[in-house]
């Protein structure tokens, strides 16, 4: 069974030293974060969640809690961390 360690590599930045740590691409985690219809983290719901389910789930009681009876959340989206610590849309909201 082979281990795999973490490499840390500092870089000297002009007055300031950065350290990044490298992981094995298995090993990423993944956070989701929801968003409003143009796109900007949720000025409510502005929170990371540890999974797609766990963040609609949160929108959809919000979005309950406001308007009971009312549809599906339509303004609110959910985006995913990527590796390189961009977001990536994966639940346009509906507008």
């Amino acid at each position: 069974m082979e281990v795999f360690r973490a490499k840390v590599v500092s870089l000297s930045l002009a007055s300031s030293t950065q350290a990044f740590s490298f992981r094995p691409r298995g090993t990423v985690i993944r956070s989701y974060r929801l968003v409003d219809q143009y796109g900007s983290p949720h000025p409510v719901l502005d929170d990371l969640y540890d999974s797609l389910e766990s963040a609609w789930s949160e929108a959809t009681l919000w979005c309950q809690a406001q308007a009971p009876g009312g549809p599906e959340p339509l303004g609110i989206g959910v985006e995913v961390s990527t590796p390189t610590g961009n977001w990536r849309t994966v639940r346009h909201p509906a507008c």
